[in-house]
């Protein structure tokens, strides 16, 4: 009987704490780090959040979206939080969680491509950024504090790329100032096969 009452008091707590966790602002900027969890927004209804991820996660066809894929082809999904790829002879295909914009004004939606590889990021803030949070650093080398973690792809718009992450609760979420966020692993791997060239579709 005490078994069954701490598992009822236990399972309690964490419903509370749950709930607790999802009541907190969902977006919060201002933040002391660049890696701060306080980049990430915190979902407020996380069930809904998880159903709809997963309903819109799913394989594309490229026709609906490109006219070729010469020199392969990148769809980023923000809706969905999903990054496609496909290679120019179409033999591959790969889907990819990705992390997106905070928010509506700094989500950026249609055409351009890659115009730079960096195997090795390095991380400036743009001025707006410096302007929403000027206790952030003017400069961060490659490594472990780097935002755009171990690859990037420089995109024909200013300051937009595409990079890894090494903070993985980005994932799955809105948690940037307009780029897309992938795990380290999968942006490495997208780094290999797309080219200077590459198109890429926002939508």
């Amino acid at each position: 009987m005490s078994d069954n009452k701490s598992k009822i008091t236990s399972r309690r707590s964490f419903l509370a704490g749950s709930a607790a966790m999802l009541a907190t602002p969902a977006l919060a900027q201002n933040t002391g780090s660049v890696n701060s969890a306080a980049t990430t927004q915190v979902e407020r209804d996380l069930t809904e959040t998880v159903r709809r991820n997963i309903s819109s996660f799913r394989t594309l066809d490229w026709q609906p979206y490109f006219d070729n894929t010469q020199n392969g082809a990148i769809l980023v999904d923000i809706d969905s939080r999903a990054v496609h790829y496909w290679s120019e002879d179409q033999s591959i295909y790969k889907l990819y969680p990705s992390s997106v914009p905070l928010t509506d004004d700094l989500t950026r939606r249609g055409r351009t491509r890659v115009i730079l590889k960096d195997p090795e990021p390095s991380w400036r803030p743009t001025p707006s950024m410096l302007q929403r949070n000027p206790e952030w650093p003017d400069y961060i080398g490659p490594g472990p504090d780097n935002p755009l973690g171990t690859r990037s792809l420089h995109l024909s718009w200013t300051y937009y790329r595409i990079h890894g992450t090494h903070d993985t609760r980005k994932i799955g979420r809105k948690s940037s100032n307009g780029c897309i966020g992938l795990y380290n692993e999968h942006i490495e791997e997208l780094y290999e096969m797309a080219k200077v060239g590459t198109q890429v579709l926002l939508i």
